[in-house]
């Protein structure tokens, strides 16, 4: 297994193409999310992560800058490559990124990962909430 991570932004044709394609595979196909509200307009302004093993995009993920700090977004990780540790792989390389500068950390988890984000020093923070007609929990990073 060779591992590389690719942080970077849409002017990036390819990476970015790799990454929306696990996007549309993972929240698009699988979860039947609409691709309007899954490619919402703000991919210009966020920093995009996308994780190789060996030749093949295997995970990718998004961060951007909001008025409550760094929001982390969009992870998705290719089916076959679950379980593989390639999305602790991902948030690693973003918190380690972050991190330095001292501000908020917050995500919308889905329900079902809530405690793969709380491994890492994510807390729930309210109630649950519907984002794409899946249920959310907002999570924010112990500082």
């Amino acid at each position: 297994m060779s591992v590389k991570i690719f942080i970077f932004n849409t002017k990036e044709k390819v990476l970015f193409e790799k990454a929306k394609a696990i996007r549309f595979a993972v929240f698009v196909e699988e979860q039947k999310v609409s691709k309007e509200e899954e490619f919402d307009g703000l991919d210009g302004i966020s920093i995009q992560y996308l994780i190789f093993d060996n030749e093949n995009a295997v995970c990718t993920g998004r961060r951007r800058i909001t008025s409550e700090g760094h929001k982390l977004e969009r992870f998705a990780v290719c089916k076959q490559y679950r379980g593989k540790q390639f999305g602790a792989k991902l948030l690693e390389a973003m918190l380690n990124d972050i991190l330095p500068s001292r501000k908020k950390i917050y995500l919308n988890s889905q329900v079902s990962a809530e405690k793969f984000y709380a491994k890492f020093g994510f807390e729930k923070k309210g109630k649950i909430f519907k984002e794409a007609g899946i249920d959310h929990f907002k999570m924010v990073y112990k500082t």
